[in-house]
């Protein structure tokens, strides 16, 4: 089974202090470096990961055996946890999580000096990796990306080819034109929320605050936004066209019987047009097709329906960072670990991820992102610790699946009130805690 990748990277994670969270003692303030000479690195570490289908089926040994051949003194071993922010959450408590770890989101960003070691200078680390603003921490990161991602609408070209649609829908309109004429020529559900699983209505449209706009820094502006669901807005014109949608009957009949699984499948049939994901999803969907007979090509990865100046812009944003645990007492040992998943693994590619390391191009799963020119948005970290503490006090929780869960239920009228006073009411509760917890 293929699971989502280790996280899908969010906006606003919440992060709240894990409550009496101490690790187990004071960090050790001790820098995880790399090891001189790989031969004489030396120790046995233990990696903590989700993916429990690849621990599973054996992939992640295989890395291991691949790292033991520049490394022969490190032995490396791999816990796959189901829950794996829950769990880890608890065990932090201790200073037993690990020696490589992702970051879990429910640990503040201003806490990461007491459970990870720093990794390197932030404006060093810069030159060589993506995303590093994500773990900077007073001019230090504590996290390497594990891989990032790009967000899109994966889609079945052939269901779309069938409905006599040939290009890319350059606004909200139209793309509900589109799914319309699929739905009438083709039979398949144009579009697929996800709704039971939840996930997907977070991080996938959260993640795409900044590709309406075409801003680096539109995540960090919600810092300082009394109105983030004005009109013309991020988040307006992408919860109006998740609404519209459904309102406008383009999506399954019952949401509340979605099955993820299940829709990977759906959409490498032809059952389902299409679903707002990452660029993670592409190779998932095609393993899919191949699986069930379907040819992998028609699997297809588009931007959000908006442009700006005539141009696509889609946001990349980092996956989980892989950490080293202020704790460990191999450092340098799970610091060539995670130096060598991240230059030497191949596993972003193989992920369909963008990988980490600047040096290295993009994944062929953006392929029809470069060849159309679409502008990829790498967003500002810099105010996110301000944005998740509003956040959580406004209790809207754009990391959470609740808020667009209810903004669902009010489309297909299962709820009642208006996509406006719905958007009011976000607006006043995000000001009200804006007005104390921002600051």
């Amino acid at each position: 089974m293929r699971k989502k990748p280790l996280s899908i990277a969010l906006l606003a994670a919440a992060t709240v202090t894990v409550a009496g969270c101490g690790g187990g003692g004071a960090s050790t303030g001790e820098a995880a470096t790399s090891p001189a000479d790989p031969g004489k690195a030396s120790g046995t570490i233990t990696v903590l990961t989700n993916r429990t289908d690849l621990v599973q089926d054996g992939t992640m040994k295989k890395y291991a055996a691949e790292f033991r051949k520049t490394h022969p003194k490190v032995t490396v071993k791999f816990q796959g946890i189901t829950d794996y922010e829950g769990e880890v959450k608890i065990r932090m408590n201790t200073e037993n999580y690990g020696d490589v770890l992702l970051i879990p989101s429910v640990i503040a960003k201003g806490d990461y000096p007491k459970f990870f070691a720093p990794l390197g200078d932030t404006k060093d680390m810069a030159k060589t990796y993506r995303f590093t603003g994500k773990t900077d921490v007073r001019g230090k990161t504590y996290g390497i990306a594990n891989f990032g991602t790009v967000n899109g609408l994966v889609y079945n070209k052939a269901v779309w080819k069938k409905a006599g649609i040939t290009d890319w829908p350059t606004t909200p309109a139209r793309f509900l034109d589109d799914l319309k004429q699929i739905k009438a020529k083709t039979g398949a559900t144009p579009y697929y929320t996800n709704f039971k699983d939840g996930w997907p209505l977070s991080s996938p449209w959260t993640n795409s605050v900044g590709s309406v706009s075409c801003d680096v820094n539109a995540s960090d502006a919600l810092a300082t936004s009394d109105k983030p669901w004005a009109e013309g807005s991020d988040l307006n014109v992408l919860d109006t066209l998740l609404h519209d949608i459904v309102h406008d009957r383009l999506s399954e009949k019952d949401p509340t019987t979605t099955n993820w699984e299940t829709s990977k499948t759906d959409l490498a049939k032809g059952r389902i047009g299409s679903m707002l994901l990452g660029s993670w999803a592409v190779n998932q969907m095609r393993d899919a097709a191949t699986k069930a007979g379907k040819d992998p090509d028609d699997i297809g990865f588009m931007p959000v329906p908006v442009q700006k100046d005539g141009t696509f812009c889609a946001t990349m944003l980092s996956d989980y960072q892989l950490a080293v645990n202020t704790h460990s007492k191999n450092k340098s040992a799970a610091r060539a670990w995670i130096d060598w998943f991240t230059e030497k693994s191949g596993f972003a590619a193989e992920e369909g991820g963008v990988s980490a390391l600047t040096s290295i191009s993009f994944p062929d799963v953006l392929k029809p992102y470069e060849d159309n020119d679409v502008k990829l948005i790498e967003r500002s970290e810099a105010k996110t610790e301000q944005v998740n503490a509003i956040d959580n006090a406004s209790e809207i929780g754009l990391a959470k699946q609740d808020y667009r869960q209810k903004l669902i239920d009010i489309a297909r009228g299962a709820q009642k009130g208006s996509l406006q006073d719905y958007f009011d009411d976000l607006d006043k509760r995000w000001a009200d805690a804006a007005a104390t917890a921002g600051n």
